[in-house]
């Protein structure tokens, strides 16, 4: 997605995408723009006079732009008003408050984890903190929207917070000063062993690359020798951002994207710079099926150049570029311009003609994708020989047209309908919560750091007899087959959930990383890594 344009381009741009459709080349004839205009007019004052109720001829134009963008793409889209507002601070990857994410569990306000660096967390509000008072008023009952416009608010400025703690008898009264808060881009950036560091990174916010240049500084002076950058499950964000991560590890001023559009000013083309300073180290990007747009261009330049192996699933193929157009009423609108491209000419995007909107968004999680090396990639030029093919720079075949296949096919591995059971109705959560009312004060002190924690926590039988008890008590049949298949992913869950609300989102990742079979594949394949790039 690139960034915002003024708001006297958005209302010129609006009116001839809203009354004009997508008859775009028509449009150099003004009448025909007011025609339009007029149309649309009629339509909408006779239905305000005449109908019979009374209407809303603000959601009624809402309507018309949402029908008339449905027409065009599946990623151009109208964004409300609220909802705009929600989208500008995950981008901006900041916002002003207190910094807690939170869940109203029971009627009451529940932390589920302080923000790292933030005012809550330097003052000591914990993971399962109950906040039940805001200035002095019950907030009790209240609704999501309640609890953040109260703790919300300008830099600076203060809320009076009454917090109940598990094991604590009264109380606790916290004065909380808000500030600005960031909201990470980078997860989780961590040693597994002693060479191979590993980045997880969810969005590409405007700070992705900052934060990501922090974490490899910081695990290199901890001995990184090669990489995992896990770009699992992020759907995209800023254009600008994945070419900078791009130039972290790709050097010699090498292509990284580049877009083809209607007019030619929204055509552009991004390079690596000369130098890049993670361009040695053995690298293997991880992508699934939801890994998209951003995602894809990083993926898209790694493998073009043979800079690194890709392991996973074939990524989402989103390659439609969308410019974003501010609205006087606080709402926003997103149009596609362009079409990406990786350095060989693939195109990322997949085909949607033809195709609902519903239908579009499964297809990705539906491919009959085959574990294996795909490091060649001819079974996949021999299944779609309808589709382009392009070379990589060593000359390897890729297909274009759509997303990003791996040069190794690693599910995620599945699991069975106990396990899917217990994760939908959020029951491990639910069990770690309670769990940690009457242990966590115990846990804090024998666990003060992650590392302790990760080596020597172990989830007992006691416990495990518990968990059991507790789900049946949720009118869960358990299955023995399918127990005793899951028993290891059930215990990492309920580590890592204990590690979340000690130890925050990292500690959950790093638990969870032993279990991860992409994750525990990929570290296998480095020598490979290593041979694709050259670097042997």
């Amino acid at each position: 997605m690139k960034r915002r344009i003024s708001l006297g381009t958005a209302a010129i741009v609006l009116i001839v995408g809203v009354f004009a459709g997508m008859q775009i080349d028509k449009l150099v004839s003004a009448d025909n723009i007011y025609e339009q205009i007029r149309k649309f007019e009629t339509v909408l004052s006779a239905t305000q006079k005449y109908y019979v109720d009374d209407v809303d001829t603000g959601k009624l134009t809402d309507a018309a732009i949402v029908g008339m963008l449905n027409t065009l793409d599946p990623h151009s889209v109208y964004i409300p008003p609220k909802q705009f507002e929600r989208v500008e601070e995950e981008f901006r990857g900041r916002f002003e408050g207190i910094g807690i994410s939170f869940r109203i569990l029971n009627d009451t306000i529940t932390v589920i984890e302080p923000i790292a660096g933030g005012p809550s967390a330097r003052l000591g509000i914990l993971s399962n903190d109950r906040i039940v008072k805001i200035n002095d008023t019950s907030a009790v009952k209240f609704t999501d929207t309640q609890v953040m416009k109260s703790l919300r608010g300008p830099k600076g400025t203060k809320v009076s917070l009454s917090v109940v703690r598990p094991g604590v008898k009264d109380p606790l009264d916290f004065v909380v000063i808000r500030d600005v808060i960031p909201l990470y881009s980078v997860d989780a950036a961590f040693m597994i062993d002693g060479a191979t560091g590993y980045i997880r990174v969810n969005q590409f916010k405007e700070t992705t690359h900052e934060e990501m240049a922090k974490a490899l500084a910081t695990l290199k002076q901890e001995g990184m020798k090669r990489l995992i950058l896990d770009l699992r499950d992020n759907g995209g964000g800023f254009l600008e951002e994945a070419v900078r991560m791009s130039q972290l590890f790709l050097d010699g001023n090498k292509r990284i994207v580049y877009t083809k559009a209607r007019k030619p000013e929204f055509e552009e083309s991004y390079s690596a710079n000369a130098t890049a300073p993670y361009e040695k180290i053995p690298l293997i990007v991880l992508v699934n099926n939801a890994s998209a747009s951003a995602s894809e261009i990083v993926a898209g330049s790694i493998q073009d150049w043979d800079r690194g192996l890709i392991v996973g699933e074939t990524t989402f193929g989103k390659g439609l570029v969308q410019r974003q157009w501010p609205l006087n009423d606080g709402s926003a609108f997103r149009l596609t311009i362009a079409r990406y491209y990786t350095p060989s000419g693939r195109l990322i995007q997949r085909s949607y003609e033809g195709k609902d909107r519903a239908a579009y968004q499964m297809e990705p999680f539906e491919r009959p994708d085959t574990e294996g090396d795909n490091v060649q990639h001819r079974d996949e030029v021999k299944a779609d020989t309808a589709l382009p093919i392009f070379k990589t720079a060593s000359g390897r075949p890729v297909v274009g047209g759509g997303g990003i296949t791996p040069d190794y096919f690693v599910k995620s591995g599945s699991v069975t309908g106990l396990v899917q059971t217990i994760w939908r109705r959020n029951l491990f959560f639910d069990y770690t919560k309670a769990y940690v009312e009457t242990n966590g004060p115990k846990l804090r002190k024998q666990y003060p750091a992650l590392a302790a924690f990760k080596d020597d926590y172990e989830i007992s039988d006691a416990m495990m007899k518990e968990f059991r008890s507790f789900i049946e008590g949720k009118g869960i049949k358990i299955d023995e087959k399918e127990y005793e298949t899951d028993l290891p992913l059930i215990k990492a869950r309920l580590k890592a959930q204990v590690a979340q609300m000690f130890f925050g989102t990292e500690g959950a990742i790093e638990v969870l990383v032993g279990v991860d079979r992409q994750v525990q594949k990929a570290l296998t394949l480095f020598p490979e890594a290593a041979k694709i790039a050259k670097l042997d």
